[in-house]
């Protein structure tokens, strides 16, 4: 029953947990600031990336005329297989379910054929797991320079472990070269959402005591204009996004921050003039480096009493808890259209649900029937009362109902494999199973969400508590 009192959050605005997390026990709260702190518009992000990478490849000789950049041909949660030039979508036991070469989609005898043998394992070099939004343009990419490599286009020899390299440099290089944020920071507006929530959000948190810091692996210069141009215009007049953060720490080098112990330099004016740090951080202060197990020193704050909150999974989120044991939470920014999604399909998923419980109680009788036929016919064992021939006709109805049934069953269940990405279907889903991006987001993040702003319906107060794991013995729960 709706509380009148409660402000109303949309399905996909909500902060969904996986391990119970009170925040009112968190003393501090760090964040990532692009894709999480700073959203910005995938689509013209990820294709000016792509056509400066074009670019660049095309300056040394690649066939690149009538190459676009396709948002919709790779997403996050993919995973590259540079032996075979392939994109893969896997389940959470690393079983694929779905492969791309190039830019085809194999069928599905191919799809068997090469990785029946095969588990995808995120710890061998031969994967690359693609798990942030940043890395939609280099898939893209990498797709269509497999699809020059088997036409024999490129100007020199590759292998595809070698092939992905180059084009992960060629990308790479898009952001350690500075032309990407210089064109981002000239223009803002064409690139940054704007969230008065999130601000407001953030205001909420300070205020309720808790620290708040800002640890980014962009430069300075990049980072006071998009937090300026993301902040300043939604918060009291003459407060500046600066005065939110107890810390900022630019140029982090995440996930080293987090596994080494590399120096401070503060930033001592806006030009981002530095000089070493000799004493503890002090607040207020805007640092370049460090280390997370500094942070944790000179604030007297450790593990599970700071939340990091992040976009990457590897960079921000696995490393900080498996590290330091800190609280963490990713941004998802996708959880929106992927729960409207599934909220529109309900209704379908609802009848394939009876479809299919109809399904298996005839695939139920018919394994009896042929059971029941089957001793008959070696003459052992009790008889169900029928003979042959009766038998033989049962089992053909039964056979042929089922037909008719999956003739139903199979659009459906196409629509619902389909949500969000007409080649990949739900990033949370991998067929029937949870994806690998899933079971990452399972082991690796306490909560996860949408957005930062998400978290002003929540209040700092929340207590999130994991839902009862559900098994497969488990017996179907009623309220009586």
């Amino acid at each position: 029953m709706p509380n009148p009192d409660l402000p109303e959050v949309p399905p996909g605005r909500g902060i969904f947990c996986n391990r119970t997390l009170n925040l009112r026990s968190v003393r501090a709260i760090g964040y990532d600031m692009d894709y999480t702190l700073v959203d910005y518009r995938v689509e013209a992000f990820e294709r000016m990336v792509y056509a400066q990478a074009r670019q660049r490849l095309a300056s040394e000789g690649w066939p690149m005329d009538g190459l676009e950049f396709d948002g919709s041909m790779v997403t996050r949660g993919l995973v590259i297989d540079t032996e075979r030039g392939n994109l893969v979508k896997a389940n959470r036991f690393g079983f694929v379910k779905r492969a791309m070469h190039g830019t085809r989609m194999l069928e599905f005898t191919e799809q068997r054929d090469a990785y029946a043998e095969t588990l995808v394992e995120l710890a061998d070099p031969r994967w690359v797991f693609l798990n942030t939004l940043f890395t939609l343009s280099e898939g893209c990419l990498f797709a269509q320079a497999v699809d020059l490599l088997d036409r024999g286009a490129l100007p020199r020899a590759f292998e595809y472990a070698s092939l992905y390299r180059h084009v992960r440099e060629g990308v790479d290089a898009q952001h350690m070269e500075g032309h990407l944020k210089a064109e981002i920071a000239a223009a803002p507006e064409r690139y940054v959402v704007q969230d008065a929530e999130a601000a407001l959000a953030l205001l909420d948190q300070k205020a309720a005591g808790k620290k708040l810091l800002l640890i980014t692996n962009s430069d300075w210069s990049f980072s006071s204009k998009m937090m300026a141009h993301a902040y300043d215009r939604h918060l009291p007049e003459g407060m500046t996004w600066r005065q939110l953060f107890d810390l900022v720490i630019v140029s982090a080098r995440k996930p080293a921050f987090f596994t080494e112990r590399g120096p401070f330099f503060e930033v001592v004016d806006e030009s981002g003039l530095l000089r070493p740090v000799t004493a503890p951080l002090r607040t207020g202060g805007i640092y370049l480096g460090g280390s997370a197990a500094q942070v944790e020193k000179d604030l007297g704050i450790s593990g599970d009493e700071i939340l990091y909150v992040g976009d990457h999974m590897f960079g921000d989120v696995h490393v900080s808890k498996r590290t330091l044991s800190w609280r963490t939470a990713l941004v998802l920014r996708e959880l929106e259209g992927e729960v409207a999604a599934l909220e529109a399909y309900r209704p379908l998923e609802v009848r394939l649900m009876a479809l299919m419980a109809e399904k298996e109680s005839l695939e139920t009788q018919l394994s009896q029937a042929r059971l029941n036929l089957q001793r008959l016919h070696a003459g052992y064992g009790p008889r169900s009362g029928a003979d042959a021939a009766s038998s033989e006709t049962r089992v053909h109805e039964l056979r042929n109902r089922i037909l008719a049934l999956d003739a139903v069953i199979g659009p459906l269940a196409k629509t619902g494999s389909e949500l969000t990405n007409a080649r990949w279907g739900l990033l949370t889903r991998a067929g029937n199973d949870k994806s690998h991006l899933t079971r990452q987001i399972e082991r690796y993040a306490d909560i996860y969400t949408s957005r930062v702003s998400n978290f002003l319906h929540a209040t700092p107060y929340a207590y999130f508590r994991s839902p009862r794991g559900s098994l497969p013995h488990d017996p179907p729960f009623r309220l009586d």
